[in-house]
């Protein structure tokens, strides 16, 4: 009996690099790789940063990231596109030519705008690109609660506020929304305290996607990792509710299982999540 190659299951993810390893690309790869799936990247911007924080900022020519987009595709192919950090708004106008030169229908946009420590990394014409562009080729975007209200105009106190945030981003073009709730801590579940919510939207009907809410300073790249896990459950050929609800779990796990190399935000512990439960 001959052995059976298994399905690679591929995964592009364009986004800025993180020099403290805990977000970005380096939190992507890791995410991905710990899934079982193959990573590939496309960087956007060299930052200097650490725990404490971004220090500074190189932005990659937008040509230069259509190149390596090219590499990718040309070549390895890829299952779904995960998009974190785009900077400016010709790395989202290449970006946006290039998915849909490649017709990649999964297509996960983590709306990455600002960093913990309020250094802005998304300006403001390309949040405009990132809308016009971007969004309406997208099957997922995923804001926490701060982009939403950003990209809604709406003040988020409550699970209501964000489905009606959710409403809104829908109607700028993506199939499907999710609006992490974790800077809402565990306000929004008053049944089952000690639990996060997510609000997801399909354009139709409301999924809450739960799970325990773990206090601590080690959140750092948590959007990142989020993203990256949804788009290799996509990848692997799981439905969107599922895939949000695995990458849910994984996340929750690498929350728990996260450690403080520096002496600012932690980072989650992508490879310790993979032993759960």
């Amino acid at each position: 009996m001959k052995n059976q190659t298994p399905t690679l299951y591929k995964i592009l993810t364009i986004a800025g690099s993180d020099t403290g390893g805990g977000a970005g690309i380096q939190a992507d790869v890791k995410t991905i790789t710990a899934l079982g799936g193959y990573a590939t990247t496309a960087i956007t911007a060299l930052t200097a940063q650490n725990t404490l924080g971004v220090q500074s900022v190189f932005e990659i020519p937008a040509s230069f990231v259509g190149q390596q987009i090219d590499a990718v595709m040309t070549d390895i192919g890829t299952d779904a596109v995960k998009t974190g950090m785009l900077m400016n708004k010709d790395i989202v106008d290449m970006v946006s030519l290039k998915i849909k030169e490649y017709n990649v229908g999964l297509v996960v946009v983590d709306p990455v705008m600002v960093s913990k420590n309020g250094k802005k990394l998304l300006s403001p014409d390309a949040v405009k690109a990132l809308i016009a562009r971007l969004f309406p080729l997208s099957f997922l975007v995923t804001p926490n609660i701060p982009e939403a209200e950003y990209l809604s105009g709406l003040l988020i106190k409550t699970m209501s506020d964000a489905e009606k945030a959710a409403k809104l981003i829908h109607r700028m073009g993506p199939q499907n929304v999710l609006i992490k709730g974790g800077h809402a801590g565990e306000s929004w579940d008053i049944k089952n305290k000690g639990r996060a919510i997510d609000i997801l939207y399909d354009g139709k009907s409301f999924e809450h996607v739960g799970d325990e809410y773990i206090q601590t300073k080690n959140t750092h790249g948590t959007g990142c990792t989020y993203a990256s896990a949804i788009a290799a459950y996509l990848a692997k050929g799981f439905c969107l509710k599922e895939a949000v609800v695995q990458a849910k779990k994984f996340v929750t796990a690498s929350i728990r299982k996260s450690f403080n190399p520096g002496k600012g935000y932690g980072t989650l512990d992508q490879f310790g999540a993979i032993q759960f439960p």
